[in-house]
């Protein structure tokens, strides 16, 4: 039962995101981490004026095989600072505030975190490859992540 909670919370949430499949709540995503056990990424992106930004959601992000990958091992979180779209002040502020925690300081920059907080991997820049490069990006921070078995 408490994974159906978990589940509709996340479908409920995701839905009212900008992108399907993305949070835009930091908060949020650390909450769902902390009870799936699972890692966030968080994409900082400027959707409508960062060309890489745009070029890695279309080769990458938006692909069905990465969505695939992602429901299964991540949690998203998609942190936007447009030039056009307009954001609340609340949203805005949130989104600097972890902007700064996690000294990013260009765009497209993508940072897996623990449940807790803490970096464990970091992309700065488009990467080339597609879906298979960028999972198996994720897949060696992931596993660097992990505890060493007893």
């Amino acid at each position: 039962m408490k994974r159906l909670t978990l589940l509709l919370a996340l479908l409920t949430t995701t839905c009212l995101a900008g992108t399907p499949g993305w949070l835009t709540s930091y908060d949020k995503a650390r909450e769902f981490a902390q009870k799936s056990g699972r890692p966030i990424l968080v994409n900082f992106t400027g959707s409508d004026w960062c060309g890489w930004c745009i070029k890695m959601k279309t080769e990458t992000l938006s692909k069905p095989e990465f969505i695939k990958f992602a429901s299964s091992n991540l949690i998203l979180v998609e942190l936007d600072f447009p030039s056009k779209v307009p954001q609340t002040p609340e949203l805005k502020a949130a989104n600097e505030a972890i902007k700064q925690t996690l000294k990013v300081n260009g765009f497209p920059t993508y940072v897996l975190v623990n449940s807790q907080g803490q970096e464990i991997g970091r992309q700065v820049g488009y990467l080339q490859g597609g879906v298979p490069a960028f999972t198996a990006q994720l897949n060696q921070w992931i596993a660097a992540a992990k505890p060493a078995a007893p």
